[in-house]
């Protein structure tokens, strides 16, 4: 089988509570890879790469890529907001820690932190209304914009799942 190329950074978690087992899992786009912490270095670095090749195959035919979220925006834009958003770009980015998107309305650029690439469709597609409708609704956060960006489907859900998420990635750094 071909190699899978790893797309993430990895820490290593040595623990004395694992005697036989490892696990893997993605923590704010790196890869947590939590060991015993008696293994040879080459048992270590086997069991490493082991785990990291599955997450990575796994995240690999999953990805979203910036052309997918263009093509989504699209038609959430048809579906969703009647065609009223101006869509510019829409891409991924990992310089947004503080927030799930952002929007520049004058040209219709939407950015979508990279911390939301494995969260259900129903959560993207709800942080991408939400930066559609601040592409015709100007000012702010107003009733007549929550009229509009809560009609992404599974709108109240979503916001409660960004609230947890939110909360359990700050609590993990």
């Amino acid at each position: 089988m071909a190699a899978v190329p790893n797309t993430f950074d990895i820490e290593i978690i040595r623990s004395a509570r694992r005697t036989r087992t490892a696990a893997g899992r993605i923590v704010d786009g790196r890869i947590q890879v939590r060991v015993p912490a008696n293994l040879l270095p080459h048992e270590e670095a086997q069991l490493v790469d082991d785990i990291v090749a599955k997450i990575n195959r796994k995240t690999t035919a999953t990805a979203r890529t910036d052309a997918d979220l263009t093509r989504r925006a699209q038609v959430l834009n048809r579906t969703v907001l009647d065609g009223q958003a101006t869509i510019g770009s829409v891409r991924w980015v990992t310089n947004q820690s503080q927030r799930w998107g952002s929007c520049s309305p004058a040209t219709g650029d939407i950015r979508i932190s990279h911390r939301l690439r494995n969260v259900p469709d129903y959560v993207l597609d709800s942080v991408l209304v939400h930066e559609l409708t601040h592409t015709f609704i100007h000012d702010g956060h107003s009733a007549d914009f929550w009229s509009w960006a809560d009609k992404a489907p599974y709108a109240e859900r979503a916001k409660g799942f960004l609230e947890a998420w939110g909360r359990m990635t700050v609590a993990e750094e």
